[in-house]
C-alpha cells in the first residue's frame, strides 16, 4: 500500500484463481472447500469455483477484531489517517506509533466495511458461501466449529450435486450488489461482481450497481464512513441480518439457492437481531452506498462511494498529478475546495490499478476530507472515505486515440 507494489495487487486476483483452477484440475478433485483471506482472495476463490462448477462452498477466515486508542476502537484506516494527521502537525510521532501498535491487535482481515468484508458479505449473499458463516471473527473460537460444518457441508454438496453456476444467478448476483449498496460497502465490489459474473457467464454491467444502489437504503452504520467496526456487525446479527434487512424491504430475491440446500429467503427469515444493537439499524440514506456517474471525463462512467458524507456536489480547481506518489508527495499544498485529479494510475496506464488510500488517508488526516475531492483511473480502497470518484477508464480506444490518458483537464 502506498507503493509500487500496490501495482500488483488487483492483477493478484487473476493469478490466485488461475492458481486453484489449476490445482483442482490437476489433482482431479470431485469438490473443493475454498479458503479465502482478504481483499482480492475471495472473488478469485469464487471466480475459480465457478470456472470448476464442481460441487464447491468458499469460507473467508474473518475479520480482525478492533484495537483500542484511548477510548475507541481503531482499525488500519485510523493509522493511515494519523500519517496525515502527523504530517499536519495535529498527532506527536510518539502517538502515532502507540496507535500503529494497537491498531491490529491479532490475524483476520481489515475490520471495517472495507474490501474483504464487503467481499465476504457478497459471497453469503450470493449463496456461494453459507448464510453466518462469513461474519464470525478470524479469532473467535466459533470459527473453527464453522469451519468444521463447511467441510460436512462441502461432502453433502457432493452428493447432491449442486454446483456454483445453480447457486450463481442473475438474482443471486443483484442479492450482493444489494448488500453491498445497503452496508456502504468498498467501491472494489463493482470490479470483483462484474468478475464473478462473468465467470458465471451471466450478463452484468456498470449501470446495474446504479440501479440496485439508487432502490436499496443504506442501513449498516460501519466503518469507514460509520461507525462500528465488522465484529460490531456480528454481533448485531451478521450477515443473516443483512440479508433479513433486505427481505423486509423487498429487495431480496428470495428464491436464490444457496449451498446450504436453503434458499436465501428462508436463510433470511430465520436470522437472529440482537436486542438495542445499533449497527444495522435504522436507514441512515435512502439510498445505496454506491453512484455510477457519467460525464466528459468519463463517458462508460465512473463509481462514487457515498457513504458516510452528505456532500454531494463540488467545484473547484482541479491540480493534476501524474501518479499517487506526485499527489502524496505535494499533500501539504493541496488547498480546500481543490479537486485533485491523480491520472496514470489505470489498467494500462499504471499498470495494474493501484489503490489510492495512501492520499485519501493523508488529505483525512490533514482536516482537508470534507472539503477536497478527488478524481483518479486508479481504484480506491474500502477504507476511502470523502468524496472520490474512481476507475475512469475506458474498454476500447478509437484510431490513434491514447488509452494512457483517461483523464481530461482544462
Amino acid at each position: 500500500m502506498g507503493t509500487s507494489g500496490m501495482r500488483a495487487s488487483l492483477i493478484s486476483r487473476e493469478v490466485i484463481a488461475d492458481s486453484i483452477e489449476i490445482t483442482a484440475r490437476g489433482h482431479l478433485f470431485d469438490g473443493m472447500v475454498a479458503l479465502s483471506g482478504c481483499d482480492k482472495t475471495i472473488p478469485a476463490t469464487v471466480m475459480a469455483l465457478l470456472r470448476l462448477d464442481l460441487p464447491s462452498v468458499m469460507l473467508y477466515g474473518g475479520s480482525i477484531q478492533p484495537g483500542r486508542f484511548g477510548d475507541q476502537d481503531v482499525t488500519i484506516q485510523d493509522v493511515f489517517e494519523a500519517v496525515g494527521a502527523h504530517s499536519a502537525g495535529k498527532m506527536s510521532l510518539e502517538d502515532l506509533k502507540r496507535l500503529e501498535q494497537v491498531a491490529c491487535p491479532g490475524v483476520g482481515a481489515c475490520g471495517g466495511q472495507y474490501t474483504a468484508n464487503t467481499m465476504a458479505t457478497a459471497t453469503e449473499l450470493l449463496g456461494i458461501s453459507p448464510i453466518g458463516a462469513n461474519s464470525i471473527p478470524a479469532t473467535d473460537p466459533k470459527k473453527a466449529e464453522c469451519a468444521r460444518r463447511v467441510d460436512e457441508l462441502a461432502v453433502d454438496l457432493l452428493k447432491r450435486g449442486l454446483k456454483p453456476r445453480q447457486i450463481a444467478t442473475k438474482q443471486s448476483i443483484e442479492n450482493a450488489i444489494a448488500s453491498v449498496a445497503m452496508t456502504g460497502g468498498s467501491t472494489n465490489a463493482v470490479l470483483h461482481v462484474l468478475a464473478i459474473a462473468h465467470e458465471a457467464g451471466i450478463a452484468l454491467d456498470i449501470n446495474d450497481f446504479d440501479r440496485m444502489s439508487a432502490r436499496t437504503p443504506l442501513l449498516a452504520d460501519l466503518k469507514r464512513g460509520g461507525r462500528f467496526t465488522a465484529v460490531d456487525m456480528h454481533k448485531a446479527g451478521g450477515i443473516p441480518l443483512v440479508a433479513k434487512r433486505l427481505k423486509q424491504a423487498g429487495l431480496l430475491h428470495n428464491d436464490a439457492m444457496t449451498v446450504t440446500g436453503r434458499t436465501i429467503g428462508q436463510e433470511a427469515e430465520d436470522a437472529a437481531e440482537t436486542k438495542g444493537q445499533d449497527a444495522v439499524s435504522a436507514p441512515l440514506k435512502a439510498t445505496g452506498g454506491l453512484v455510477i456517474l457519467k460525464g466528459n471525463l468519463a463517458p462508460e462512467g465512473c463509481v462514487v462511494k457515498v457513504a458516510g458524507h452528505e456532500r454531494m456536489d463540488h467545484r473547484g480547481p482541479a491540480p493534476v498529478f501524474n501518479s499517487e506518489d506526485d499527489a502524496f508527495k505535494a499533500e501539504r499544498r493541496i488547498k480546500a475546495g481543490d479537486v485533485v485529479v491523480i491520472r496514470y494510475e489505470g489498467p494500462k496506464g499504471a499498470p495494474g490499478m493501484p489503490e489510492m488510500l495512501g492520499v485519501t488517508a493523508a488529505l483525512v488526516g490533514e482536516g482537508l476530507g470534507e472539503s477536497v475531492a478527488l478524481m483518479t483511473d486508479g481504484r480506491f480502497s474500502g477504507a476511502t472515505h470523502g468524496l472520490m470518484a474512481g476507475h475512469i477508464a475506458r474498454r476500447r480506444q478509437s484510431a490513434g486515440q491514447s488509452r494512457r490518458c483517461v483523464m481530461a483537464t482544462s
